[in-house]
């Protein structure tokens, strides 16, 4: 497509949208590059929103944006913008037009870049920031949407595109793109069906990524199968180059099936399983749980006490980038020592203090709660394990329920090391936002399921009550859990401030 000569109708019909407000058509020549948000627009910007009211459409007038794409104009949005004579282009999914943005602006700003996608249910964060990581510790000029709030990696916006066109503004020509690309998305509680798929095909990847499918996002989707019909879309949309899928998950296996024959597969397992390399007839990674090591077509690359981290969940991640980074061919010992140089994100079983220990972690489904858990009590040497946890708050009772469930299943199956546990569970009203309160069938889902398992827990209103709790009555041989989502993001920072 040649974007020098696209006008606003050719934009239009590319993102199968309805132009109104203005009758002359505009030539793209005045058109910045920059698609973005109507808060950081400038002049010649085009904005792209879910919704839009006359109040926006005025105040993109007034900023000299080039036009405004939408999904939901409200009731004045059209009439505004055809007696300011502002271009507003309609559009049935707004996950079109924030593609395009995405393509357009890879194209125009990172030409020549090999780029990977990330996806999956649990770990795809990690396995993200670990591959930039060891991109960057090579010296590649690269670029990331994956930040430790998860702010930017759900692609739903044109803030992707954006934060592209700034990096290569200051690092022109990227030699590696890796984004992010959430396995299912929804907006105001629908779901954006093909979401991976549609980004896929966008980015147009040299590798693709898939760490795991499982059960989150309830209420967008409603059985492992919607969330693998998600999660399918990565494969069926990479063009060329390899896909990297994890052995270990049988549905995530099965995706190898479902790419063009030109795609080569890549796979990662943990445990050394005779039958496992013997019907693998392409590229492997494992972890070999007897040696505690890494063997990349049976050589050893690393060893467990090399590694960032020591649990399996994050030893799968390490396995899902490094298969990724191998995949883009980096040499081996670029990538050894660049894991080896990793430091987690934020709130991945980051490690906030040592007497008590203190983990903290981001686990907000049933499957991250249970393995981060599962690790954390490994942790625990005859003592007590305190666990911290908050209800997500305005996500459902279904998601709540699977969580609350987790836990007690979790809680049920400790080994004799743990003395004790003490699990304090809290909505957290004195630090979220109106988008996740808590609501009480939400807070009572929750409770009355770790009740019906017999496991004994403490509720707190605020979250600060519940650390408090913690600080006071937790001994220095004890170990600490803090995990949860946006109810215990500011967790670490009030406990430490507690403990001062």
């Amino acid at each position: 497509m040649n974007y020098n000569n696209l006008t606003l109708s050719d934009l239009s019909k590319e993102i199968s949208g309805e132009i109104v407000g203005i009758t002359n058509d505009l030539k793209y020549n005045k058109f910045s590059g920059v698609f973005t948000v109507l808060n950081s627009a400038t002049k010649g910007d085009i904005v792209i929103r879910h919704r839009i009211d006359e109040k926006g459409i005025e105040i993109a007038k007034n900023k000299d944006v080039l036009a405004i794409i939408c999904e939901n104009p409200q009731i004045k949005t059209i009439e505004t913008a055809n007696s300011l004579n502002f271009p507003l282009i309609i559009v049935g999914k707004i996950e079109i037009a924030n593609a395009f943005a995405l393509k357009y602006t890879i194209d125009k700003f990172a030409p020549n870049s090999k780029k990977v996608v990330i996806s999956g249910t649990n770990g795809k964060s990690t396995t993200s920031h670990l591959i930039y990581h060891i991109l960057k510790h090579s010296h590649f000029n690269s670029f990331t949407n994956t930040d430790a709030k998860s702010e930017f990696n759900t692609l739903i916006d044109p803030m992707v595109s954006k934060l592209l066109v700034d990096y290569s503004k200051i690092n022109p020509n990227p030699d590696f793109l890796v984004i992010e690309v959430s396995e299912v998305q929804g907006w105001l509680n629908k779901l954006m069906k093909d979401h991976a798929a549609i980004m896929v095909d966008a980015v147009n990847p040299d590798v693709g990524v898939v760490t795991n499918i499982a059960m989150d996002h309830i209420g967008l989707v409603n059985s492992i199968e919607e969330v693998f019909d998600e999660t399918s879309g990565v494969a069926k949309a990479i063009k060329k180059g390899t896909l990297v899928l994890n052995y270990d998950d049988l549905l995530v296996r099965s995706l190898n099936g479902l790419s063009s024959d030109n795609i080569d597969n890549f796979f990662f397992f943990y445990g050394k399983n005779s039958k496992k390399l013997n019907n693998l007839k392409t590229s492997y990674l494992y972890y070999d749980t007897n040696k505690n090591i890494i063997l990349y077509n049976y050589e050893e690359i690393l060893k467990l006490e090399e590694l960032p981290f020591k649990s399996k969940h994050f030893i799968l991640n390490v396995l899902a980038a490094i298969s990724a980074c191998i995949s883009l061919d980096m040499a081996i010992n670029d990538i050894v020592e660049g894991v080896k140089s990793y430091t987690p994100l934020k709130r991945r079983f980051s490690i906030l203090n040592q007497n008590p220990l203190i983990i903290d972690d981001f686990a907000h489904n049933p499957e991250g709660i249970k393995e981060t858990i599962k690790a954390t009590s490994k942790l625990v040497n005859n003592t007590d394990l305190w666990i911290v946890s908050a209800i997500r708050g305005s996500r459902g009772i279904e998601i709540n329920e699977l969580n609350s469930k987790a836990i007690a299943e979790s809680l049920n199956s400790l080994n004799s090391n743990v003395n004790n546990v003490n699990l304090l569970i809290s909505s957290s009203e004195d630090i979220v936002d109106n988008l996740n309160v808590v609501h009480d069938k939400e807070r009572e889902i929750f409770l009355n399921v770790l009740s019906d398992n017999n496991i004994s827990s403490k509720f707190y209103n605020n979250l600060h009550d519940s650390l408090f709790d913690v600080y006071t009555n937790a001994k220095v041989q004890d170990v600490v859990l803090l995990i949860g989502a946006q109810g215990m993001d500011p967790a670490s920072e009030l406990l430490l401030n507690i403990m001062k």
